[in-house]
């Protein structure tokens, strides 16, 4: 528990027994540390705690602040002030930014690690794209969000398996194989034409000559599963390449068609059938989804004897517990709504409640370049699958872009921004503002000699350096609410605001002062914090580190 923590742990027990103030209550009273320059004069910590109290105990707010500013104490805190209708502003001493200085010097990465790490088993599904094609521009905003997610998880101490679900079975599966053939029969000249309904990508002439290359004309007399499985084998390979390429390695590559070949479908079936939320309607299966809030019932099997989607939902989730998951998380776009009701229905009829299950639904990508919306068209060689995202823009500013906004909010991603090598591009402002923390301490071992900065510097830390402790110190909370809500977009929004606050107070404070050294040796080891802290997050990101810009 570090400082920061402990004057909050003190402040809620006092709360706690001052005004007799529940959990649920005091989960609603916020202590949060003041990061904002602007907002300065309103002290290092604020909260509404007064306010929150006032709807309890039917009293005026600002008595209630005034009781707390002169009953609660703490040595770390050199003043309390009330500002508003209530609200309560805390100002640290000295000391104080002098001992958080020295935890977060000496502790380093594990500075920002819970103190009791959370240890469940998560299963992260993400992409999980249809092997019949190379992953769209869209997919790298699911791709991104679930791979920071899972780093994130991680890092506060969750146990996280990413899989890949690959939809190969079904009808898209015999589409596939067949658009294969039709494409090798034209490359090998004959009359053949693709239905409507087929894959009409150009992608698929090439794997037909690839195909004929690898096998001879006579490849055409293999048989149909040959088609189908030699087109999944390839596709595969095409998105993962395309993945690896974007950072992304998943631990698990789950096949839907397993799920069919091992009996486990008709397991889960039958489970749900002794439990009476399967019934028979015109010849096909029904699952009764309605039972659990859905807006129809659900065909699992249909006359043909075909399974669906569904049936296969019902035993994939199922199969996630039995390999040990304790909570399950989907990120899914958003035309996969009405999905999210589905699978909370199957969960319910498993009776698998105990295990949380979230799902992530992310919006639309549009691509923007110059101010203009860009229109996808192969023929116009425009940019239109996300390896060819990553080749324009790089690895960096593709996984920064696609993450910096909320996941149920709309996303622009601006080409022309993405390519500019300036302080406007934001990775560009967050990638400078590391490689200037390496400057400031090779220029530190040049010029004045300094190598060996000690805790004993932190007693030198000044006003200077109170916001970027405060922010650096904000991380811990910060990563945690991540792995708890999901919100993996509000990384990106930390990272360029430390960026922010370094870059000014770079330009404001003589970091590297002769006449002072002192103060020098003090600053210098507040960059090697904020080197530190700037190289937590961009690996959280998956963003690298250049040396030199």
């Amino acid at each position: 528990m570090n400082l920061f923590e402990s004057i909050k742990h003190a402040y809620t027990i006092f709360l706690h027994h001052q005004f007799a103030a529940d959990n649920a209550l005091l989960k609603n009273c916020s202590f949060e540390l003041n990061t904002e320059e602007a907002k300065a004069q309103f002290g290092d910590i604020n909260s509404n705690a007064a306010m929150i109290l006032a709807k309890q105990l039917k009293n005026n707010p600002q008595l209630i602040a005034r009781t707390i500013i002169d009953t609660f104490k703490h040595n770390a805190i050199a003043s309390i002030e009330m500002a508003g209708p209530g609200f309560i502003n805390f100002f640290l001493t000295p000391e104080a930014f002098h001992i958080i200085t020295q935890d977060m010097f000496e502790h380093k990465k594990a500075f920002f690690i819970p103190d009791k790490p959370a240890r469940p088993r998560v299963s992260l599904e993400f992409v999980s794209a249809n092997p019949t094609g190379p992953l769209h521009f869209g997919h790298g905003r699911g791709g991104i969000i679930g791979d920071v997610l899972s780093n994130i998880m991680c890092f506060v101490g969750y146990s996280v398996n990413k899989e890949f679900y690959i939809n190969d079975a079904g009808a898209q599966m015999h589409k596939l194989g067949n658009s294969l053939i039709i494409r090798c029969k034209q490359v090998l000249g004959e009359d053949a034409f693709l239905p409507e309904d087929a894959y009409h990508g150009e992608y698929m002439i090439a794997l037909a000559n690839t195909c004929i290359q690898e096998h001879g004309p006579s490849v055409i007399n293999n048989s149909f599963d040959f088609f189908v499985e030699y087109a999944k084998t390839h596709l595969l390979a095409v998105i993962k390449a395309t993945l690896a390429f974007y950072g992304i390695h998943f631990d698990t590559w789950f096949s839907e068609k397993t799920l069919h070949d091992s009996g486990a479908i008709d397991t889960v079936l039958a489970i749900l059938k002794e439990r009476g939320y399967l019934y028979e309607k015109e010849g096909a299966l029904w699952f009764k989804a309605t039972a659990f809030a859905d807006d129809k019932d659900r065909v699992v099997k249909k006359s043909s004897g075909e399974l669906t989607y569904v049936a296969a939902d019902v035993a994939y989730m199922q199969n996630k517990i039995d390999r040990g998951a304790d909570q399950l998380i989907m990120i899914l776009g958003h035309d996969h709504h009405s999905y999210v009701v589905r699978l909370h229905a199957v969960q319910q009829a498993l009776g698998l409640e105990q295990y949380p299950l979230h799902i992530i639904l992310y919006q639309l990508v549009k691509m923007k370049n110059e101010g203009q919306l860009v229109r996808m068209s192969k023929r116009a060689g425009t940019i239109v699958t996300l390896h060819d995202v990553i080749e324009a823009v790089g690895p960096d500013v593709a996984r920064f872009f696609f993450l910096n906004r909320k996941a149920d909010a709309q996303l622009e991603f601006d080409i022309a921004l993405a390519l500019t090598k300036t302080e406007e591009n934001p990775v560009y402002y967050i990638q400078y503002a590391y490689v200037r923390t390496l400057s400031i301490l090779e220029k530190a071992e040049k010029a004045l000699g300094i190598t060996d900065v000690s805790v004993d510097d932190c007693k030198h830390i000044g006003d200077a350096e109170k916001l970027l402790i405060k922010k650096i110190a904000s991380l811990k909370d910060l990563l945690t609410s991540i792995a708890e809500n999901h919100q993996t977009h509000l990384l990106t929004y930390y990272i360029q605001e430390l960026a922010q606050l370094f870059h000014n107070y770079y330009a404001h404070s003589r970091i590297l002062d002769p006449a002072d050294m002192a103060t020098s040796r003090a600053r210098v080891l507040m960059t090697i914090i904020l080197r530190d802290t700037f190289s937590i997050v961009l690996e959280l990101l998956g963003i690298s580190r250049p040396q030199k810009m």
